[in-house]
Formats: structure tokens, C-alpha cells, sequence
């Protein structure tokens, strides 16, 4: 933490912008975290409106891709989703037409999930626009600083386990 002469302190009751005080680098590194995500959520959202996608949507149309034929449950725990949330997530891509269901081939009563080709055309769309902004978060920072965030990010994911 930063307690020089030179660190400016907000007054009492005023609240620092994101990246200053406790929201910057003197802050709880959790909240950081939780803090930029949400700042690239944000931006996500505003390159998928017109693609009438949100967040969540790419999210799962991505681990679709990735991941074929999962079941509704399975898409919710790679989406990092609830269940209710991907139910919800699932019946309003079905309703676009961009993923279908059929039964799984050996327990009927599993309903797997699929991209159809309407959605696979919608995921280049959106992904291209959510992968162009990486290099605006990655702005600044060595080859060799974007692989130590990219592993240290996924050792945390890991360790979640």
C-alpha cells in the first residue's frame, strides 16, 4: 500500500474514480479484478447491441463453438453461468435461431446443444468485435507482460477448483 506524502487521498465521503484510491493500484486485488471485468463487460455489450447479443449470449455461443453438443448444464459451468440463468440464455438463442437442441444420442432425456448455421455466422460477427478489443486492454504492456497476465490469470482460474 502507498502511504507517501505524494499519495492523494479523496476527502471524506467522496469517492475516488475507477483506477484511483482503493479502485487503483493501492487497492484489494479481488475488487481490481471484479473492477475491470466489469469495465470490459461494459464494453462488450456496447459491440454486441446492434448484434442483438449480450455478454452472457457470446459467452455461451463461444463455449458452443469450442465445446459442441453440450448439454444445457454443462454449457452453464463453461459459460460460468447459473443453470437458471443459461435456461434462460438458451431459450432466447433457440427463439433467434442461432442454436438448436436434440436429444443426446444415448440418454434421450439429456437435451444437447448446438449452433445452428445462423449462429455461427452471428459468433464471427461478434467475435470479431470482442477480440478487437484486446489490444486497447493489452495497450502498453510486452509480449512477454501479455503472457505472464494470460497464465497468471488462468492459474487463478485454475486454483478455483
Amino acid at each position: 500500500m502507498n502511504n507517501s506524502p505524494d499519495t492523494v487521498l479523496p476527502a471524506a465521503g467522496e469517492v475516488p474514480a475507477p483506477g484511483e484510491g482503493k479502485r487503483g493500484a493501492d487497492g484489494h486485488l479481488g475488487y481490481l479484478l471484479r473492477q475491470a471485468a466489469h469495465v470490459h463487460r461494459q464494453r462488450v455489450e456496447a459491440v454486441l447491441g446492434d448484434l442483438h447479443l449480450t455478454s452472457a449470449q457470446f459467452a455461451a455461443l463461444v463455449m458452443l463453438e469450442a465445446y459442441p453438443s453440450q448439454s444445457g448444464a454443462e454449457l452453464a459451468r463453461l459459460a460460468l453461468l447459473t443453470p437458471q440463468t443459461m435456461s434462460t440464455i438458451i431459450a432466447n438463442l433457440l427463439k433467434g435461431g442461432l442454436v438448436a437442441r436434440r436429444p443426446h444420442a444415448v440418454h434421450g432425456r439429456i437435451q444437447q446443444i448446438a449452433l445452428t448455421k445462423q449462429g455461427a455466422a452471428r459468433l464471427t460477427a461478434a467475435k470479431a468485435r470482442v477480440y478487437g478489443l484486446e489490444p486497447a486492454l493489452l495497450a502498453g504492456l510486452s509480449p512477454d507482460e501479455e503472457r505472464i497476465i494470460r497464465h497468471w490469470l488462468a492459474g487463478v482460474a485454475a486454483g478455483a477448483q
